[in-house]
């Protein structure tokens, strides 16, 4: 499975690395993602989710059920 975000939708990107003399070299900016588990009321039961650190923090400030009903608003 690829590094991709369910939130978020970040994924690795490509681009150039620079050295000093400004020589480039192919490269990955790959996310920063974590499996995470989260507790969902509505199921009662763990989800377990790949996430980007940035949507573990949003998603314990707003709460899971907040982001899955309203997905598209995140982007």
């Amino acid at each position: 499975m690829s590094k991709y975000c369910f939130i978020t939708g970040k994924k690795t990107i490509f681009g150039n690395k620079r050295s000093y003399s400004m020589s480039k070299s192919k490269r990955k900016f790959i996310p920063n993602i974590h499996y995470h588990k989260f507790w969902s009321e509505e199921k009662k039961r763990f989800i377990r989710l790949r996430l980007t650190t940035k949507a573990i923090r949003c998603i314990d400030k707003n709460g899971l059920e907040c982001f899955i009903k309203n997905k598209k608003e995140f982007k």
